[in-house]
């Protein structure tokens, strides 16, 4: 099929490249120029602006946003709807938080454009193993947007998961139980590490990966971080978050939800960001008050 591509970052480059690869017309643009050479030095059809790629399509049209959350996608859906028809699809692969997707699909249906919001997950590995797709819109538009989307996933690798707003909603929690997953690893592996046996933590990663009830794929991730660098000298313990996890703690609050794992898990980001927290020079000072605790001075 054909398909314009906004958007060529860490992801959105390889996932033209898979489009591409996979027999696919693809009309790509991006803020920078480079990423743009890039993919047409793969075969996709170069374009400098949204502009530039709605004229290259043929109707009905099919654009694909790879592009941060937030006002970002309100800024291009404000260039690119204006320049639509009737019939065209827009497909948000980014990640928007699903109440943002549902009023975006509103705004788009009022000028009869299909709207489809994917939730997209594989980082840099999707290009060589595919990508998990949760998508979610009205049917006619996923059936008409399946072979691109059979092409970036794996076998059994996309999902429609429901109506707009679904497939954001579903990536939205997918990404708050990521959270849990990696903060489970991290405080096992530094009780290991703080342990009296000190094991090769590389080979340990491996070995659970070998049948234990713990083995996946981001424990091969762990693998391979600790071959490249043993006790994680060259990184800081600082730990962004994409925003995903503190919707997903916030949706759990608003349902009434007890995700206890998840939201400690997003607490702990937080906390990674304070070298020296006030808090817990609070913390030292009382003790030092009410039990004489020697404390250390800066």
């Amino acid at each position: 099929m054909e398909i314009g591509f906004v958007g060529l970052g860490r992801m959105g480059l390889n996932m033209t490249r898979r489009l591409l690869r996979g027999g696919h017309r693809v009309v790509a643009t991006n803020r920078s120029p480079e990423p743009v050479a890039e993919a047409a030095k793969e075969g996709a059809a170069p374009a400098a602006s949204m502009a530039e790629v709605v004229k290259a399509l043929a109707t009905p049209r099919v654009v694909w946003l790879m592009i941060p959350a937030g006002q970002p996608v309100d800024d291009a859906l404000d260039q690119l709807l204006p320049m639509l028809a009737p019939g065209d699809l827009v497909v948000d692969g980014g990640n928007s938080w699903y109440k943002d997707s549902k009023r975006r699909h509103a705004r788009a249906r009022a000028l009869g454009i299909d709207y489809v919001d994917a939730g997209t997950s594989g980082g840099i590995w999707g290009l060589q193993v595919g990508y998990c797709l949760m998508v979610g819109g009205e049917a006619p538009a996923i059936a008409r947007l399946a072979p691109a989307l059979a092409t970036l996933a794996p076998p059994d690798g996309w999902l429609h998961v429901g109506p707009a707003g679904a497939g954001h909603f579903t990536k939205m929690i997918h990404n708050g139980i990521e959270y849990g997953m990696m903060q489970a690893y991290a405080e096992g592996f530094e009780i290991l590490k703080a342990g009296e046996y000190a094991p090769d933590l590389e080979k340990v990663a491996h070995l659970w990966n070998q049948g234990s009830v713990v083995r996946s794929w981001l424990l091969e991730l762990a693998e391979l971080a600790f071959r490249k660098d043993p006790a994680l000298e060259g990184i800081r313990g600082y730990v962004e978050d994409s925003g995903e996890g503190r919707w997903t703690v916030l949706e759990a609050i608003e349902r009434s939800v007890p995700a206890e794992v998840l939201t400690l898990s997003l607490l702990n980001r937080f906390r990674s960001r304070q070298p020296d927290s006030f808090r817990d020079k609070v913390l030292a000072a009382l003790r030092a008050e009410f039990g004489g605790h020697a404390v250390k001075a800066k």
